[in-house]
């Protein structure tokens, strides 16, 4: 059978560097592909190319045996290839349908007919068990429906190859288990499927064949992956076995309580929220993806208003207000979930991402803030997080996923940060940065940081957190210290968030 896609010798060079040298990628009618690498390894310049983002300066792809060439994005998506992004590509404000259909909007004598709209993306909705009325806002959906709105939309275009970028970065474990079988039955109407991940647990259940990107070259090319362990993944990614984490042991050093929420009731909508993090713990926090982590993260900085309750630091009472409040007369850093949109500035350099935070300190006269001066005053901080940069000069844009984290760490390292909020810590980053950053969080713990972690991959709340706090539905529901078993702290975990929804269905029953 021939491929339904091919790329054969594709190489691409910028200024300084090459991110594809002589790349193969071979894709087939009704197959899951999986493509791997650390960042930076050239996984998205492939993206870019197969979807014409990017020219190749060598080599060729062929659709259907024929080569081809993509000038635009247009043009490729016109020949059957979409992709779904690993950031959300969809207007908050528009509706679900409108999302569908926004190049192509149904009009008639001048008027959007959004009767019709809704109806002609009802289907597609429908076949990824996505059960919304299509005329409801994308505001209002989970990270997880946002994505099958993606997908819907991708599928909506008659495309027969899909690209996913980081599919399951931001979703919750049952929430991935819902879009694995999603994609299996697309996989079986014949869509041809690349899936890139840096959770390899799912491409051993998922994919058919696997392809291997190591510094912009092919370390493994269209291999079955069935017999492959994820230890054979790693030692093609990264060239040893050694770079899956291993932490070993950790005894906490515990001081005193730094961060205490009591009774808070927050304008997220949480409700009777009791909550303590000491000096030295790393407090992980857990749950579902929507059930009010992220929004209790922001509360804590003065991003949502506190209705009721209080917020202590140090056993004093806390009036935060804004985000700048937070962290100038308390020390709290938050490292954002969503570092693109709100964790840094793409467009701006290293030094000033890093620097923003100290800003205050160290402008002169006038409020002149001197690059040499800047510069000094935070590279130790880029040093110690072992950002690769060319220099700090260099756009954050352009740097790898794992590195834009660094330098979201690195800017609230040089405030001083005493309490530091993290929030999905590697969602996008390979696996030896991953661990790198575990091993970043237990040393600022162990500097007498504290730490609240929130994550949504149970295995890493397992491995770094000392205690764990359950939310669901804006409440925590419980705390349990944390063993650091992983099959017994699953069931513990998720037994208490299915329970709790049992037990809220119930009670919706009787009234």
């Amino acid at each position: 059978m021939t491929p339904l896609l091919e790329v054969r010798g594709a190489t691409k060079a910028f200024p300084g560097v090459k991110a594809l040298d002589g790349v193969n990628l071979t894709l087939r009618a009704g197959e899951i592909h999986a493509l791997v690498g650390e960042n930076g390894a050239g996984k998205s310049s492939l993206i870019k190319l197969l979807t014409g983002v990017l020219r190749q300066d060598e080599g060729e792809i062929r659709l259907n045996g024929e080569p081809v060439k993509f000038n635009s994005p247009h043009e490729s998506l016109a020949a059957g290839i979409a992709v779904v992004h690993q950031e959300r590509n969809l207007i908050p404000r528009y509706s679900i349908a409108e999302n569908m259909f926004l190049d192509r909007l149904p009009v008639r004598n001048g008027l959007v007919q959004h009767a019709q709209m809704r109806r002609e993306a009802q289907p597609w909705l429908d076949l990824l068990d996505l059960h919304i009325n299509p005329g409801t806002p994308v505001r209002y959906l989970s990270v997880a429906q946002m994505q099958l709105v993606e997908i819907g939309r991708a599928l909506s275009l008659d495309s027969k190859i899909l690209l996913l970028d980081e599919p399951t970065a931001s979703i919750s474990e049952h929430e991935v288990e819902r879009l694995l079988t999603i994609l299996r039955r697309l996989r079986d109407q014949g869509k041809a499927i690349l899936f890139v991940s840096h959770k390899l647990e799912e491409l051993t259940q998922l994919c058919d064949r696997i392809t291997v990107l190591r510094d912009g070259k092919n370390a493994c090319d269209d291999r079955p992956l069935k017999g492959m362990t994820k230890a054979d993944i790693v030692t093609l990614m990264v060239g040893r076995e050694s770079a899956v984490t291993d932490l070993g042991e950790r005894t906490a050093k515990l001081g005193e309580i730094r961060l205490a929420l009591r009774d808070l009731a927050t304008g997220a909508g949480h409700k009777g929220i009791n909550l303590d993090v000491r000096a030295g713990e790393v407090v992980g926090l857990y749950g579902l993806v929507g059930a009010g982590r992220s929004e209790l993260a922001k509360s804590i900085i003065g991003a949502y208003p506190v209705l009721s309750g209080r917020i202590e630091m140090e056993g004093r009472p806390a009036r935060i207000r804004a985000p700048l409040d937070a962290l100038r007369d308390w020390h709290i850093g938050y490292v954002s979930e969503d570092r693109k949109g709100e964790g840094l500035i793409l467009t701006q350099s290293v030094a000033r991402n890093t620097a923003i935070t100290v800003w205050h300190r160290i402008a002169k006269r006038l409020g002149f803030l001197w690059g040499g001066i800047e510069k000094a005053a935070i590279l130790p901080f880029v040093e110690r997080l072992n950002v690769k940069t060319p220099s700090l000069d260099q756009a954050v844009g352009n740097l790898s996923g794992g590195n834009q984290q660094k330098v979201s760490v690195a800017k609230w390292l040089a405030a001083d940060a005493r309490i530091l909020i993290i929030d999905e810590p590697t969602v996008g980053v390979d696996v030896r940065t991953k661990g790198y950053l575990h091993r970043l969080i237990w040393k600022l713990a162990e500097d007498g940081a504290a730490i609240l972690l929130i994550s949504s991959e149970l295995s890493e709340m397992v491995q770094l957190a000392d205690r764990i706090y359950v939310m669901n539905d804006y409440r925590i529901i419980t705390e349990m210290p944390n063993s650091r078993q992983y099959d017994e702290m699953s069931d513990r975990l998720m037994t208490a968030i299915h329970r709790d929804n049992d037990a809220r269905t119930q009670s919706a029953a009787a009234e």
